[in-house]
């Protein structure tokens, strides 16, 4: 005796109750904080001096630490994240290489090693990095016991810290900033040919660990992927500068009169009401600069309220533009900061592009909330702080003519580093999410933000993220983890938790929810978590209590599963009503009888064979003039017993004549998706239905759905502007469409291959050799070509 019993059934509609943490009431069933939550604070006193000479930093610091939590602390944690450049930190000590084959066997320079990469891990080895802590006192100047656990430190209180209460200690520590072109990080020191530094100082003190509900201490080892979260306080900041830099800060400046020049003071006050970006400090100032070196220091003052973080970037070779924006509650300056290397982009696009962010990103969250947003030109790639950000493209200067050019990737690649690093500060450093935990909560989410704003910067923006169809080579790939994964994990970083994040949040503004319902679930979100610590299960949440939507099927598929969207048209049946009534249906069969093709015999008999009857026409009778499409009286009496009966309701739905479809669609990627149905029918109408992803509730993976219409159908589209992140869109279409490519054709290679005679005999060239053929070159240039060259040099050097 056997039994069969049924697959188990992968319900894609199953509640996210088992995944997502029980609701409290300091994070409630709605995703909004509860009327008990609560986090903890730290304000901060610092008073910092940068060694230029030796690239180095040291300072001291006071920190007041709330305990806002119903618990009673009897230590603290400090991060300390300079402790990655030290050489036994986990950073290094567990770093590993692609594979063997990538050294071994390079197809190519991308699998190849690089220089730079070589050089980076010789320096890591021997460079002097991480903090030198020199003391850790409490309030009354006695030493307190501490334990360094390599990137974070803990700090053991003489008397338990209780809930409601608040602890000062102080640190002194000094460490020797990293060249970043070299190590890398998210922060570092340039050197430039003409001998000066640039400095872009961040996570340069030793700051307080994150404590709260979810967690407890979030004192996981920064590693270099996962970032940060932060509590946040209040900052007094003072850093001392070699008398000739210019100082870029998180912060409002306290001391303008102290290191500014009267012409820069009042530059600054006519920027706040500029149509324009009013520069501040001219490159004719910075150049000035470059070629001496001032004796002496200034020191800047900054403060800050309520931030989770400092930062600063230091450099006497720093031209300063800035403009006011004002909107609303919002009240800004907007700041860019680069060297002469940086133009003529930066002076063009970078303050420009932080004003568009603030106002788009306000759009679609709350108004910015702070004085002042910076952005800076220097190694640092793009990273963001709050109120200040590191961004990294430049132009381009020729060699030999001294021509500077920059390409539309380059201008692009500014815009939108701008644009992502400034809208950082609503996401994280406004809407606090655990940076080390979920990068996604972060990066995914500003991603699709900073993809709205450069919508909104000028059509046909070349965006890298955000279009569901940039993902799908990503999402059908093998090796992958889900979106929620914790962020030292993950494989493919932008893939993962900058482009699939976002591409999902843009389907699920376009597709499932619409763009009202959606926008105001966001911006809920925003306002509900803005200077609070949200985890996923409050967007989650809230996305679903804002808009009145059940979205668990879409968390599930999305951030939970590597399953990818791929939906197949696989076959179409066509019915219309049967009338009853012989007239229309036997002329509807003859109709399809007369559709059918002729066969080959009857085609070559056509006009070539005799017939009997032809020549013997006395031979046909009744069955010669009637076939059996003929309606007969018999017909007629039995369509007037039929329709007698019925109600007038019944009647009116026998000559509806509507045509109707049975669907057949196919799940291949285990993502259910809403279907979108591009319909056309035979007079050239086009259409959409759009159907929700409720419709694979009962089977996930294939489904039969039933289209209506008043005129024949004579194609069908599944997903017509690539909208639901489909991977494979040969397979969405009925009729079928082909799938143009192009064939390339090459010459056959023919040789003897390595010739080493030919080899050995090849003049030998030298320096002396190059030198001459380049004047040559020179002389030979046309006149206009040569006055451009000169030009281009004359420029560069201003």
């Amino acid at each position: 005796m056997s039994a069969i019993a049924a697959e188990p059934f992968d319900d894609k509609f199953r509640q996210l109750d088992e995944l997502l943490p029980t609701p409290t009431t300091i994070r409630t069933a709605s995703g909004a904080p509860g009327h008990a939550y609560w986090q903890q604070r730290a304000d901060y006193s610092i008073r910092a001096t940068l060694d230029e000479a030796n690239r180095s930093i040291s300072g001291a610091e006071t920190i007041t630490y709330h305990n806002n939590s119903p618990d009673t602390l009897t230590y603290l944690w400090v991060q300390l994240d300079q402790n990655i450049y030290k050489p036994n930190s986990d950073s290094r000590t567990g770093a590993t290489v692609r594979s063997r084959d990538a050294w071994d066997k390079p197809r190519g320079p991308d699998d190849g090693m690089k220089f730079d990469q070589m050089q980076s891990m010789m320096t890591a080895r021997t460079f002097d990095g991480g903090f030198n802590i020199k003391s850790v006192k409490d309030g009354s100047g006695a030493p307190l016991h501490y334990v360094i656990n390599r990137t974070m430190m803990r700090i053991d209180l003489p008397q338990p810290l209780k809930s409601g209460a608040k602890v000062s200690f102080a640190i002194e520590w000094s460490y020797n900033i990293n060249e970043q072109k070299v190590l890398g990080g998210r922060s570092g020191y340039e050197k430039f040919d003409d001998k000066n530094d640039l400095f872009e100082v961040a996570q340069w003190f030793p700051r307080m660990a994150a404590y709260y509900d979810v967690m407890g201490w979030q004192h996981k080892q920064f590693l270099g992927t996962g970032e940060f979260t932060l509590e946040f306080g209040d900052y007094d900041v003072a850093v001392t500068v070699p008398a000739d830099h210019i100082v870029a800060s998180t912060g409002e400046l306290q001391n303008p009169g102290d290191v500014l020049s009267a012409a820069q003071r009042q530059r600054l006050e006519q920027a706040r009401t500029a149509k324009q970006p009013v520069v501040i400090v001219t490159q004719a100032e910075a150049e000035a600069k470059e070629k001496t070196r001032a004796s002496g220091s200034k020191t800047w003052r900054f403060r800050a309220k309520n931030v989770r973080d400092f930062a600063w970037a230091s450099s006497r070779k720093f031209i300063w533009d800035a403009q006011g924006f004002k909107k609303d509650a919002t009240n800004v300056m907007a700041m860019s900061y680069y060297p002469k290397e940086g133009n003529p982009l930066w002076e063009k696009y970078s303050t420009q592009a932080i004003i568009h962010t603030i106002d788009q990103y306000n759009k679609y969250s709350f108004d910015y909330p702070y004085p002042v947003a910076i952005s800076v030109n220097g190694p640092v790639g793009g990273m963001e702080y709050p109120m200040i950000s590191f961004n990294g493209p430049r132009p381009t200067k020729d060699k030999k003519t001294g021509e500077l050019t920059y390409s539309k990737r380059t201008k692009y690649g500014l815009i939108g580093v701008v644009i992502h690093e400034v809208g950082h500060n609503y996401f994280p450093m406004i809407v606090n999410s655990d940076e080390r935990q979920w990068t996604w909560m972060d990066e995914g989410i500003n991603s699709f933000v900073q993809y709205l704003a450069e919508q909104a910067w000028e059509e046909n923006y070349p965006q890298s993220r955000g279009e569901p169809r940039s993902i799908v080579d990503y999402m059908k790939s093998a090796n992958q983890q889900p979106i929620m994964t914790n962020s030292e994990s993950i494989s493919a970083l932008g893939p993962n938790s900058y482009a699939k994040p976002t591409a999902a949040l843009n389907v699920l503004r376009e597709t499932v929810l619409g763009r009202e319902l959606f926008d105001f679930a966001f911006r809920e979100y925003a306002r509900r978590w803005k200077f609070k610590r949200p985890t996923p299960s409050d967007f989650f949440r809230t996305m679903e209590d804002a808009s009145g939507t059940d979205l668990d099927w879409f968390w599930r598929g999305w951030f939970y599963t590597t399953d990818h969207v791929d939906v197949s048209v696989d076959g179409i049946s066509e019915y219309t009503v049967g009338t009853k009534d012989p007239e229309i249906e036997k002329a509807w069969k003859r109709a399809r009888h007369d559709e059918q093709p002729v066969s080959i015999t009857d085609q070559r008999n056509k006009g070539t064979l005799p017939r009997r009857l032809d020549s013997h026409p006395e031979l046909k009778d009744f069955y010669n003039e009637h076939d059996e499409f003929t309606v007969t009286n018999k017909d007629r009496n039995k369509y007037n017993e039929a329709v007698e009966g019925l109600e007038d309701w019944e009647k009116a739905l026998l000559k509806e004549g509507k045509h109707l479809y049975l669907v057949d669609f196919t799940n291949k990627g285990g993502l259910v998706t809403p279907l979108v149905l591009e319909i056309t029918l035979a007079s050239g109408k086009k259409y959409i239905e759009r159907v929700p992803a409720e419709v694979w509730r009962y089977n996930p993976k294939k489904i039969t759905k039933l289209i209506i219409t008043d005129e024949p159908m004579t194609s069908l589209v599944q997903d017509p502007y690539w909208e639901t992140a489909d991977t494979d869109q040969s397979d969405n279409a009925w009729p079928r469409k082909a799938t143009p490519s192009r064939l390339e054709l090459f010459k056959s290679q023919r040789g003897g291959g390595e010739d080493m005679m030919k080899d050995y005999n090849e003049k030998l060239k030298t320096k002396e050799s190059k030198e001459s053929k380049d004047d040559k070159g020179a002389k030979d240039a046309k006149p206009e070509v040569k006055a451009a060259a000169d030009q281009g040099a004359a420029a560069a050097s201003k």
